[in-house]
């Protein structure tokens, strides 16, 4: 039998990161062989099961991700654009598929990411979860039944230590209420509304952001014409979700030739 694929987590001591450490750990299809934090961070070189207050589990925090990386066959990042980017090319030297669930990448960063995906699998989403990426398939597909007669607004709660606005995955959605109607969405994206704003500009697409408390992730795309609204929301309620889904992607992409995928690739649900 083939060993199991070994996974890195990276920026373990973060609550996602100490979430798909725990979700790896209780899996049978996989072995966590490396969990990666900032240079000089408290956890460097203590074992990752007694940082998180339980027993030892044989695994060293570090903060050299190219060895890490040169035993594993996964790597899964949730952590910020600048790290992501240099996991990329690192990931892409070792053969081995890097999940990535960070947001608030920039057009450069993505570029930057689609040429490690020519040497390596990459799975990028902005949420892992199946019931949103079933929402952005809905989405989609309302957006391109309804004319513009039907205003679009993304609306989306998460706790108050997220950093970007919009969400990743508020993009991810908005983007596909775009491509359901046939237009860019740099072209009619509009947010943060706030003063004397005038008018809503027909076709737009807004976005609202909601900070507070400890929300894991709510998120609603409303299509309102004059007399009818139709709604699709998904809440997430548990963080394990995207830890679950982040794993799914690992052992998927095991197989598979380089390239760069997203969340609907591995549930099978690209056209």
């Amino acid at each position: 039998m083939a060993e199991q694929p070994g996974i890195v987590i990276t920026g373990g001591s973060g609550r996602m990161g100490q979430m798909l450490i725990r979700t790896v750990l209780d899996a049978d299809a996989c072995r966590l062989v490396g969990v990666l934090e900032r240079e000089g961070h408290d956890w460097i070189g203590r074992d990752i099961g007694e940082a998180m207050g339980g027993a030892a589990v044989g695994v060293t925090v570090t903060d050299d991700a190219l060895e890490a990386f040169s035993t594993a066959q996964a790597v899964i990042d949730f952590t910020a654009p600048a790290a992501t980017v240099a996991f990329a090319g690192l990931a892409a030297q070792a053969r081995a598929v890097h999940v990535i669930g960070t947001t608030g990448l920039t057009e450069e960063d993505i570029a930057s990411i689609d040429a490690a995906a020519r040497h390596a699998v990459v799975v990028r989403a902005g949420n892992m979860s199946l019931g949103v990426n079933l929402l952005t398939l809905l989405t989609r597909k309302v957006a391109a039944a309804l004319d513009a007669d039907f205003d679009i607004e993304v609306i989306e709660a998460h706790h108050r230590h997220k950093v970007d606005a919009p969400s990743g995955t508020a993009l991810m959605l908005g983007e596909a209420a775009a491509e359901g109607r046939g237009v860019a969405l740099e072209h009619v994206r509009d947010s943060g509304r706030d003063g004397m704003t005038g008018a809503r500009d027909r076709g737009a697409i807004g976005f609202h952001a909601i900070r507070g408390g400890d929300i894991v992730g709510d998120h609603e795309v409303l299509f309102a014409a004059d007399g009818e609204q139709i709604a699709l929301r998904h809440r997430a309620t548990d963080r394990s979700v995207f830890a679950r889904g982040a794993l799914k992607a690992a052992l998927w992409g095991q197989d598979k030739r380089p390239g760069h995928y997203d969340m609907l690739d591995v549930l099978g649900l690209n056209d």
